[in-house]
């Protein structure tokens, strides 16, 4: 990756880890520490880097890409359970 920041093979690899595992946030550390550069900066080009990657091993990946529905999924699920209980517990009482 053609890159102002000359990073050493051991410290692209602990970034490919990071984003092979899905951790891209772990990436973007790695990536500030060892450039000393903002946020901003590491995350444009761990995003690039990542994209690099996705089309040259996409076998590597082993999360998967974008999963944001699922903290959402589970909060819907316990509001669903918790209204059925409590709507037991309401005909429960109404009916003694």
């Amino acid at each position: 990756m053609a890159d102002q920041h000359q990073l050493t093979d051991e410290q692209w690899r602990s970034i490919e880890d990071a984003l092979f595992a899905g951790r891209k946030i772990e990436a973007i550390k790695h990536y500030r520490d060892f450039t000393n550069c903002d946020l901003k900066e590491a995350k444009e080009s761990v995003e690039a880097y990542e994209k690099q990657l996705r089309q040259t091993m996409p076998d590597k990946f082993t999360a998967v890409a974008s999963n944001k529905s699922g903290c959402s999924v589970k909060v819907a699920m316990l509001m669903f359970l918790i209204l059925i209980g409590v709507t037991g517990i309401l005909f429960c009482v109404l009916v003694n």
